[in-house]
């Protein structure tokens, strides 16, 4: 063990301490921020505007500050990238985190002096209750990779810009440093493929023992590494211990990787964003991410039934329930207020404050007043395949509205590892597993106006060739789960087994 291992384990607990104490306090430390932030932000032009100085409570904030997405805030932003200063947080952002949907177009979310300190330390102490709980500090002394996006930075508005991945790669810790791979060269390749071939030449013969990215981006990694080497990752790096993820919900992607891998290893699950790091796997045993309350964000959750309404009702952490889904609406320290960051998340404890990630408010099926969400479709396709001991690369789903004679229903554009044998069989699985899921959508089914869902087998890298083609592979893009329309679908069609 070297003195960077030994010297983990003490601050680990020291940390994991300091947490499990703040699990206890979760709804005072909110109230705190709450007041931090509109009083830090009084003399902001938003906050002069919106009435900071006569804000006590939350229903204060609630009247004066109406929940916005990101085109309702866009015009503070446009201030900013003028350059003036004091507009939505005191001073100038010292970031722009540039970020693009495959539903919008390219944002510039701030990041700012106090806020940073949310991004960099959330997956420290991630990391540090890991090792807490499992003892596990020999990763430590091993290679890490971080899969990233460029850290080359731009300017906006006299602002340093870039992918958020990218920004926070000028912040890894020294310590670090000596440890992480690839090499800086590398992470500035624009383009994926051309990076990804230099990550695995770099990675190839070095003693990986943490490895951290996307899943979809960590699978590609897997894959390139086998054809390069003929062997299994979990072979190729015997030390290989401890794998990172976040983004998507791991679950569709975890039985491939495991499987690429060669082995289970340990995993940590982080819900990281350009507009915050909301929470993190703080424990191997429990289900579930623990909230970030205290570390400069403040959370209000709508009801996901509620989030496209005029007023819809907007509750503090006190007033959660397990099992509800929720619409995040956070305000922070980088001067995003009451911000629908389009993200849903359900509760599954209340003591202390876990949750997992359910969906996008964006990314629903309701063509037919079904409102199906992104995590029915995962879980009924995740318990087919659990059950037949199918692996799924990817997937998507889009309705198809039927013209002519015949029935509308939801088609499903699978990458399949291995095809189901009855593929009929394995899809009656799946859409009776969403009818249990979705009331509507068996209801739909009952009385007789869908016919049930089509599955259609597309070919091995489908997806990532259709997220070639339209220029978004790699860096921090995700394939939308659920569309409401057939843009995505019409363009996998040539892909179609």
């Amino acid at each position: 063990m070297n003195l960077k291992s030994l010297l983990a384990r003490p601050f680990a607990g020291f940390i994991y301490n300091k947490i499990k104490k703040g699990m206890e306090t979760a709804i005072a430390d909110q109230e705190a921020v709450f007041k931090d932030l509109v009083k830090t932000a009084k003399n902001t032009e938003f906050g002069k505007q919106h009435g900071f100085e006569n804000i006590q409570t939350h229903d204060d904030f609630k009247k004066q500050v109406p929940v916005r997405d990101y085109e309702l805030i866009k015009p503070w932003i446009e201030k900013i990238k003028e350059g003036r200063q004091n507009v939505l947080w005191k001073g100038k952002p010292i970031y722009f985190a540039k970020t693009s949907g495959t539903t919008s177009g390219v944002k510039y979310i701030p990041i700012t002096k106090d806020s940073i300190p949310n991004h960099i330390n959330s997956a420290r102490d991630a990391l540090l209750c890991y090792i807490a709980q499992t003892g596990n500090s020999a990763f430590t002394q091993g290679k890490m990779i971080f899969l990233s996006g460029s850290p080359v930075l731009d300017r906006m508005g006299g602002v340093p810009t870039g992918r958020l991945s990218g920004i926070v790669n000028h912040h890894v810790p020294g310590y670090l440093r000596s440890n992480q791979l690839p090499s800086y060269e590398t992470n500035c390749i624009e383009d994926w493929e051309t990076k990804l071939d230099s990550i695995v030449a770099e990675t190839i013969k070095q003693d990986m023992t943490l490895i951290s990215g996307i899943p979809p981006w960590m699978q590609m990694y897997f894959d390139r590494l086998i054809e390069k080497s003929g062997k299994k990752p979990g072979e190729l790096f015997p030390n290989f211990s401890v794998m990172v993820q976040g983004g998507v919900n791991f679950e569709p992607y975890k039985a491939k990787l495991y499987e690429s891998i060669g082995r289970k290893i340990d995993c940590i699950e982080l819900f990281p964003a350009s507009e915050g790091f909301f929470a993190f796997q703080d424990s191997q045993t429990e289900h579930g991410l623990l909230l970030n309350t205290n570390s400069g964000i403040f959370f209000e959750f709508i009801p996901a039934a509620e989030i496209f309404n005029e007023n819809p009702t907007r509750l503090g952490l006190a007033d959660v329930k397990v099992g509800e889904n929720y619409a995040l609406i956070i305000s922070n320290n980088a001067g995003l207020w009451a911000y629908n960051i389009g993200d849903t998340v359900k509760f599954v404890s209340t003591s202390p404050y876990r949750l997992v990630v359910s969906g996008r408010t964006k990314h629903f099926i309701s063509a037919f007043g079904e409102h199906v969400i992104g995590e029915e479709v995962e879980a009924a396709l995740l318990k087919a395949a659990t059950e037949e001991n199918i692996k799924v690369v990817e997937f998507t789903v889009a309705p198809f509205v039927q013209s002519g004679e015949g029935k509308s229903y939801h088609e499903w554009f699978i990458e399949f590892e291995n095809i189901p044998g009855d593929l009929a069989a394995f899809k009656q699985k799946v859409d009776n597993n969403l009818r249990d899921k979705n009331v509507y959508y068996d209801d739909l089914i009952r009385g007789n106006i869908l016919q049930e869902l089509v599955i259609t087998p597309v070919k091995r890298n489908a997806f990532i060739d259709y997220m070639r083609s339209i220029g978004k592979l790699g860096g921090q893009n995700k394939l939308p789960r659920l569309s409401n329309d057939r843009k995505i679908a019409e363009a996998l069609m040539q892909y179609v087994l």
